[in-house]
């Protein structure tokens, strides 16, 4: 059961956008902030969405086609219920944008780097251990950047 909540709520997670007109993706756009990324290349910093609740998390970046080469969405706290940190499972179905799917620890590290992720695949990406935390940006911008597993995400 806790794996289809899992699933059911990574399938729009990892979607691509929104249609324009929905109440949550107002919600999202007015209430962006900067998350830091530190790697062996310096200091990265994206303009990112946030996805708090259990609406926001399950539409992701559905059908989004306007994701910006600094942009993105953060999934904290994830799951959106709380509770201690746990397998993520994510998916593409209706996103039609490539994805970076980072899955970040407790401590704030990168865990997993999932890089262009396929558009509209219904196939899991797995966090492949607990995380706190997952990041979304536009695929390839993390092997462009030089961001890796293990380094640090902080935001406000």
């Amino acid at each position: 059961m806790a794996m289809t909540a899992a699933l059911l709520l990574a399938t729009g997670a990892c979607s691509g956008g929104t249609t324009g007109n929905d109440a949550t993706s107002t919600a999202n756009a007015t209430t962006r902030l900067p998350v830091t990324i530190t790697s062996a290349d310096g200091r990265h910093v994206f303009l990112v969405e946030r996805a708090v609740t259990p609406a926001q998390q399950a539409e992701g970046l559905m059908y989004r086609t306007d994701l910006k080469p600094d942009g993105g969405m953060l999934f904290h706290p994830y799951p959106a219920e709380g509770g201690a940190p746990r397998e993520a499972s994510f998916w593409m179905k209706n996103t039609p944008t490539p994805l970076d799917i980072l899955f970040i620890r407790a401590d704030g590290t990168i865990a997993t780097i999932a890089e262009n992720t396929v558009p509209y695949s219904t196939a899991e990406v797995k966090s492949r251990e607990p995380v706190a935390a997952v990041l979304e940006l536009v695929g390839g911008r993390t092997a462009e950047l030089g961001i890796a597993e293990g380094d640090k995400v902080t935001w406000r």
